[in-house]
């Protein structure tokens, strides 16, 4: 939780804007520290320790708006940082859209949501846990090389104070452990990685695995080939399987589609995915990687279900995109200490399906099961989907020999319309998917 001093500060801070003309304010504190061990082929590469402060206030003045942040810590400077901020105000355009939560809008009470784990891990802690998944890495025969791995430990705490009466806080922790390497000689290598993270400790995967799991990765991508362009079904691992929920958020993120460019702005209340097909956002995921009580404006936050049944029930609004379409904010508002808030999810994922992996696969004569993806060929406005990809070719329901050097491409209106989930969802990244499977896809390659 926020020290009382952190809320204490923002108070005063917001005292002195309203004394010194704004008619609202609102001010948000991250303070933080990290500590990072990194090493390649046994030896140190980096030991560092961090510290971060960074302040940020807001003043509104009629429709108009300024934000200015600094990380001073030193009280005597908020003066100056407070007619910076005012002066800015009175220059800027009006934005019709800007403003604080009424009060009735903000959260009086939130949740506990075990988002701080009380020990701080020991350097010694951090090298143990990378030597581990770089010693398991270089062990697995057919690794020639390493790219290093990495451990790594965080504690931040946020703190927000406005106008409207709203005060409150939140802490949280974060431990990871990362490692790459490589396979094979020469023009033939090939790379692959795996890393787990968690906000406790006691929530990481073994390092070793992860070690494990990146070496006989980067071997199995061994001897890729291309294929001939096809339409077949494309299975995405459950590493790239996210990156179409990513998709499919920035499609209904509040002002995209109050700016008309987002292809499924005319969808909200329609059937986009197959029946029984569900996607959770939940802020309140105890210990989740992207959980918190409330979202960047004071707004209490929920659980809420993005698609049920196959259906687009929200956009997720922060309030000046809420106020464009008219409507309420979702509770979706994130935001730093320099910039206006902006919706943005929570721990989101799509609901597993009924049949295991390798089921979903079970039934594919020809088919491309992707690992890799690259670029970021999409149209945010049309849907359309074109991706570099690798992976593996899949031939009478098994995965057989890695191919590389091609592109997956379809339009996502149609994607999401045939896609399938497995039921094998983890909680790794704080957007997440299942094994998905999606028929009559192009794959692109000699």
């Amino acid at each position: 939780m926020p020290h009382d001093a952190d809320l204490n500060q923002l108070g005063d801070l917001i005292a002195k804007a309203r004394r010194a003309g704004a008619e609202a304010a609102d001010a948000v504190l991250f303070e933080g520290v990290s500590l990072s061990h990194a090493r390649r082929l046994g030896r140190t590469e980096k030991l560092e320790r961090s510290e971060s402060y960074d302040l940020g206030l807001r003043v509104l003045i009629g429709k108009r708006q300024a934000i200015v942040s600094s990380n001073d810590r030193d009280p005597s400077r908020l003066d100056a940082l407070v007619e910076r901020a005012i002066a800015m105000a009175k220059a800027v355009p009006e934005d019709p859209f800007c403003g604080l939560a009424e009060p009735g809008e903000i959260a009086r009470r939130w949740p506990e949501l075990d988002m701080v784990d009380a020990e701080e891990p020991a350097p010694e802690r951090l090298i143990e846990r990378a030597a581990a998944a770089e010693d398991a890495a270089r062990a697995v025969s057919g690794v020639t090389n390493s790219e290093g791995a990495e451990a790594s430990w965080g504690r931040s705490r946020v703190a927000l104070v406005a106008s409207n009466g709203f005060a409150g806080g939140y802490a949280g922790t974060g431990h990871s452990v990362s490692v790459a390497v490589l396979a094979g000689e020469g023009t033939a290598m090939e790379r692959d990685y795996d890393y787990t993270s968690a906000v406790h400790a006691g929530d990481l995967r073994d390092p070793a695995a992860v070690g494990r799991e990146a070496g006989t990765r980067a071997v199995r991508r061994l001897g890729a080939r291309k294929v001939e362009t096809c339409r077949v079904p494309v299975v995405y691992d459950p590493r790239v399987a996210s990156s179409l929920l990513r998709h499919l958020l920035g499609a209904i993120s509040g002002p995209a589609v109050a700016r008309g460019t987002s292809f499924l702005k005319d969808k909200l209340g329609q059937r986009i995915f197959p029946a029984g097909i569900a996607i959770i956002d939940d802020p309140h995921r105890r210990r989740g990687l992207r959980s918190k009580p409330f979202d960047g404006e004071g707004i209490a936050n929920q659980r809420r279900a993005v698609i049920e049944d196959g259906v687009l029930t929200t956009w997720l609004l922060d309030l000046a995109s809420a106020r464009q379409l008219k409507l309420r904010s979702t509770g979706h508002a994130s935001r730093g200490t320099s910039s206006p808030p902006a919706p943005a999810p929570n721990n989101l994922w799509l609901e597993p399906g009924p049949v295991t992996a390798k089921e979903l696969i079970g039934d594919i004569a020809s088919g491309f099961y992707v690992t890799e993806l690259m670029g970021m060929g999409v149209n945010g406005v049309t849907g359309d989907y074109s991706r570099g990809a690798a992976g593996f070719w899949i031939e009478g329901g098994e995965i057989t020999y890695p191919v590389s050097e091609v592109t997956v491409a379809g339009n996502l209106k149609e994607m999401f319309q045939h896609l399938i989930a497995a039921n094998d969802l983890e909680f790794k990244t704080g957007i997440d998917a299942p094994t998905l499977r999606i028929d009559g896809m192009t794959v692109a390659g000699a």
